[in-house]
């Protein structure tokens, strides 16, 4: 077992991606049975239904960090699955729109914390030359969560009749309970516990603990502990950071960007405007999740191959082609399944590109004494813009055509673009200490 630690640790913290990915795609099935259950307006669903899973996604993500710092991404984790759990419970048994809300924004709080727990946990347990595909794990899982949850839904709409809703959602709790006893085995992160006044001697074992067959444990617990030296009270707004900083925030102000989160959440919706019925809706979406499960094994695949910078250029090709397809069969009024293939392809690029990339890539540009707070700044202005975009598609669909909001996501992906091949900087086969050297500005 021992030679497996890594990889068992590293599959057992991913878990949390799992459950991030069926608890944000779950409400898919639900939104429109509950919108016709408890008669709400397109503001009121799109601001408290479709979207309070959002703002605790916010809150958890941009407030993550503290907990990460302080208690340990170990701690942090196991309370993302006892958060997860009460939702999932609450969601499905809510009497009510404002209680249904309450526990979808006590899921959300897991969501956001676990964006940022789970890949800084695995970035600073995994070596420089596997990081790429370990953190990667965590966006696996989360794609997987997807699938998963387009298959539940879909499976539960056909047999479970009247009410199937709120077996949608309470079925989550299943998975959660199961994750949140599994990552009470897993060890504290050796790059926190130095930073918390660890020994030498408590590094080390932790490191061989988690790799038994790392080569130059000596080097890398002094490289850990150097990296530390005078930095104790470094701010992440102090300016030294602005490189890091502002990486983070374009990669991921265009992930939002690109429309996947509105596909994703309003799938059914979108596919009945392409006037394919209500029952074969929730049936059509499987393929998403089918292609997105696909494509992000292909992008684990490469990511510690071809790099970061590679394959976020493969991906923003393949965004632009196939929103500009989803634009054009909707303004041709091409048959359902034309934009079904469209959608799909579309999942395809964001999940060999964004998907696989972005999780990876903010996890790594950030130093040890500040990657807790930069992932949750990363991780915050994600679902900050995730947010924005739920909060007002219901309204957006009302009152411009699928062919405009997808040109609209088309022409961000060019921008996209055009930032990935000028700016951003390839991370592969890079130790986090000597991304630090070349990120951070000098005192």
């Amino acid at each position: 077992m021992a030679k497996n630690n890594l990889t068992y640790y590293s599959i057992v913290v991913a878990l949390a991606g799992f459950l991030f990915g069926f608890d944000t795609i779950v409400i898919s099935g639900a939104d429109l049975p509950i919108q016709k259950l408890w008669n709400t307006s397109p503001l009121f669903h799109g601001t408290f239904i479709m979207s309070m899973a959002l703002w605790g996604t916010v809150i958890g993500a941009l407030l993550g960090g503290i907990p990460c710092n302080k208690f340990g991404r170990k701690k942090t984790l196991f309370w993302i699955g006892v958060l997860y759990a009460a939702s999932a419970i609450g969601s499905g048994l809510a009497p009510d729109p404002y209680s249904f809300s309450f526990f979808r924004f006590i899921g959300g709080l897991g969501v956001g914390a676990s964006s940022v727990a789970a890949p800084v946990y695995i970035s600073e347990i995994a070596p420089a030359d596997r990081r790429g595909r370990l953190v990667a794990l965590y966006q696996f899982n989360i794609v997987f969560g997807i699938l998963i949850a387009f298959l539940s839904n879909y499976l539960i709409g056909q047999y479970m009749g009247q009410g199937s809703w709120r077996w949608m959602l309470g079925i989550e709790a299943v998975p959660a309970l199961l994750y949140t006893f599994m990552v009470m085995g897993i060890p504290n992160s050796p790059r926190w516990m130095m930073m918390k006044g660890g020994t030498d001697e408590e590094v080390r074992s932790l490191l061989q603990k988690i790799n038994s067959g790392i080569q130059n444990v000596e080097e890398e617990v002094l490289a850990i502990k150097n990296s530390l030296v005078n930095k104790a009270k470094d701010s992440l707004f102090s300016g030294k950071y602005s490189k890091s900083i502002m990486l983070a925030f374009f990669l991921a102000f265009f992930n939002q960007a690109s429309g996947i989160n509105f596909v994703l959440y309003y799938a059914p919706r979108i596919f009945e405007t392409a006037g394919i019925s209500a029952d074969s809706a929730l049936g059509a979406s499987i393929p998403i999740g089918i292609v997105n499960l696909i494509f992000t094994m292909f992008g684990m695949y490469l990511i510690d191959r071809l790099g970061r910078k590679t394959l976020m250029i493969i991906g923003s090709i393949g965004y632009i082609l196939t929103l500009l397809g989803v634009a054009w069969a909707f303004n041709s009024e091409a048959e359902g399944f034309i934009v079904v293939a469209f959608v799909s392809a579309f999942v395809g690029a964001h999940a060999i590109g964004q998907g696989a990339v972005i999780w990876v890539f903010i996890s790594e540009i950030f130093p040890n004494t500040v990657r807790d707070g930069g992932m949750a700044f990363g991780s915050g202005t994600h679902w900050v813009f995730a947010w924005i975009i739920t909060l007002i598609i219901p309204t957006v669909i009302n009152e411009f055509s699928p062919t405009t909001i997808f040109c609209f996501f088309a022409f961000m992906m060019l921008l996209q673009l055009f930032w990935t091949l000028t700016i951003m900087p390839e991370t592969k086969g890079v130790e986090l200490e000597e991304l630090e050297k070349m990120l951070v500005k000098k005192d």
